[in-house]
């Protein structure tokens, strides 16, 4: 198929006879905080153009609320564009997301808080155009970012294309972050990120960490330049590049994911010898872990199954 839309052709992987999930992560410039939605819409449809099949549709962190290149995340400005997930924006995206009869994740949104909080939240827009999940942000980049920190995990099942872990840019540095997820049941993690300085390069090691110790698909979709440093990528439950986006230039990622691969990679384990899910024998004590005032416990050492 010819386009010409300015972004790389989609990618695709071996796909198995089970569970698929067509997932497009887009890799573009922030658009300016109150640039209007219908511009962001035709976003959305020129990616549909070029990916068809797409179910599921990420975009980067705060893809709505650029302030300039370089964005300066002006809290002032930031919080003059936050509202509440029941306002207009929200509305509006919903309305796009059933139109488009796609899951849509448009980043992360500034939402205001009940409290007069401000959080980074991501959201999931069914193809009904129903709120499907919000996440607010729990490790805000402390000192940079003005963002409250939320409270909870969240996963989200996109009915029977699998279940999807939120986690945004700094959370993927805490591996306790994507741990939770995949214990929750998540089989893909959506980490959307805006990151515009040179530690791009350790948050892809960090992708491909995070995939292989919790067997899971991680989806990274970083803004691209001018403003981010671009380099999205999607990696595997064995740690293997699906898909990469090689600078900062604008891609799609486009992929047809077996979500199976994570059944089997934890039946047969990585590589075929590591069962990380499989690790305690009956009757072993737990482990303590006095930095969460917790512990690992044999007896719930296992991901949540989708019923």
């Amino acid at each position: 198929m010819t386009t010409d839309y300015p972004w790389e052709a989609p990618l695709g992987i071996e796909v198995s006879l089970h569970r698929r999930l067509e997932l497009a992560a887009v890799q573009a410039a922030p658009q300016l905080i109150g640039a209007p939605l219908e511009e962001f819409a035709r976003e959305a449809e020129k990616v549909l153009e070029a990916a068809p099949e797409t179910k599921l549709m990420v975009f980067p962190e705060l893809h709505l609320f650029g302030d300039g290149s370089p964005d300066q995340q002006r809290t002032e400005a930031l919080r003059a564009a936050a509202e509440p997930l029941d306002g207009p924006r929200m509305e509006e995206l919903s309305v796009l997301a059933q139109r488009l009869g796609i899951w849509l994740v448009p980043g992360s949104l500034c939402e205001a808080g009940p409290h007069g909080e401000l959080f980074n939240t991501q959201v999931v827009i069914s193809p009904s155009g129903d709120l499907a999940g919000s996440y607010r942000k729990i490790f805000p980049w402390r000192p940079h970012e003005p963002y409250d920190p939320g409270d909870r995990f969240v996963v989200v099942d996109l009915g029977d294309a699998g279940r999807i872990g939120l986690n945004i840019c700094y959370d993927a540095w805490f591996p306790e972050a994507t741990r939770q997820l995949a214990w929750m049941g998540a089989e893909i993690i959506l980490n959307v990120v805006k990151t515009t300085t040179p530690d791009r390069a350790l948050e892809l090691v960090l992708a491909r960490a995070n995939a292989i110790v919790n067997q899971v698909f991680v989806v990274s979709v970083n803004c691209g330049g001018p403003v981010g440093e671009g380099r999205s990528i999607i990696v595997d439950p064995e740690g293997g590049i699906i898909a990469e986006a090689p600078d900062a230039a604008p891609a799609l990622l486009a992929v047809d994911l077996d979500l199976a691969h994570v059944d089997r990679v934890r039946a047969n384990g990585t590589a075929g010898v590591t069962r990380i899910w499989s690790q305690f024998l009956p009757g072993e004590a737990s482990i303590q872990l006095p930095v969460y005032d917790g512990r690992i416990d044999p007896d719930t050492w296992q991901p949540v199954t989708r019923e």
